[in-house]
């Protein structure tokens, strides 16, 4: 990793936050994108174009994964590539909600090197660098480390509550919380916050690759839904869900959950 990547990032997400906060979130132009793929408003598009303009400037042989700009398969024949969500938690942003980041990473051969998620309404800024730890405003941050499932509390939308996501279809009746911005959930686990966070919807990389290494760096363990370590710069940029604890609480919430289901596919003859 060249040593200035994970300066160059901070200063980026530092611009991408003067850009955000000068539009209102329900003022903001606003559109749904096509196939029930969410909300994008003029600001996720003018802090986009930022970033790509003064990343690939910076470092133009590095591949480029953005939720705002259209993928392409270029991206999979550089060893790095930046992987950037403009605004995470879109729809929490155009409500006027103060929960929304930006998530900036470096990966190189599928691994995160350094990463920043920055929510600029409420002056955090998380960061790390491989191998270097993770940090919040300039200070270390360590993930909890809770070991009683039925005690935590764990950043968990209500879906992922079902007894049908249990083993035995039981519940194991921790306390859930809610943040709109995936990325935020991932750095407040990272901080210590909150003890776990949980996601089994396939998840797209450019949510979750700053959480990945932000989450390493402070003592957490971070894997998808079947507790594989996570890779990233995929042709389809997407991992099977998220578990995000400390070591021993990662291991009880990976072992709670029930196997994935996997039903038949209605295109294919006999399924």
């Amino acid at each position: 990793m060249p040593a200035t990547d994970l300066p160059l990032l901070i200063d980026t997400a530092r611009a991408a936050g003067d850009i955000a906060c000068r539009y209102s979130g329900p003022e903001a132009k606003r559109w749904e994108k096509p196939g029930g793929a969410g909300p994008v408003t003029e600001a996720d598009l003018a802090v986009n174009e930022m970033l790509e303009d003064r990343l690939r400037a910076a470092r133009p042989d590095y591949g480029w994964l953005s939720e705002e700009s259209e993928d392409n398969a270029d991206r999979l024949g550089h060893d790095r590539i930046f992987i950037v969500d403009p605004i995470d938690g879109t729809r929490g942003f155009a409500e006027g909600d103060s929960n929304w980041a930006h998530a900036l990473a470096v990966t190189e051969a599928g691994r995160v090197t350094a990463a920043v998620i920055y929510l600029p309404m409420r002056d955090l800024l998380y960061s790390a660098a491989r191998g270097a730890g993770a940090w919040l405003n300039g200070t270390p941050i360590q993930a909890a480390n809770a070991t009683d499932l039925a005690q935590a509390t764990i950043l968990a939308t209500r879906p992922n509550l079902d007894p049908r996501h249990w083993r035995g279809g039981i519940f194991p009746g921790f306390k859930s919380a809610y943040r709109s911005s995936l990325a935020f959930r991932m750095a407040l686990v990272a901080q210590g916050r909150f003890d776990a966070m949980l996601t089994l919807r396939p998840s797209w990389e450019w949510d979750i690759a700053a959480g990945d290494l932000i989450l390493s760096e402070a003592g957490a363990r971070c894997t998808d839904r079947n507790g594989t370590e996570l890779r990233f710069n995929n042709p389809r940029p997407q991992v099977n869900g998220v578990i995000a604890a400390g070591p021993r609480l990662h291991d009880r919430l990976a072992t709670a959950l029930a196997p994935e289901l996997v039903l038949p596919d209605p295109a294919q003859p006999g399924s």
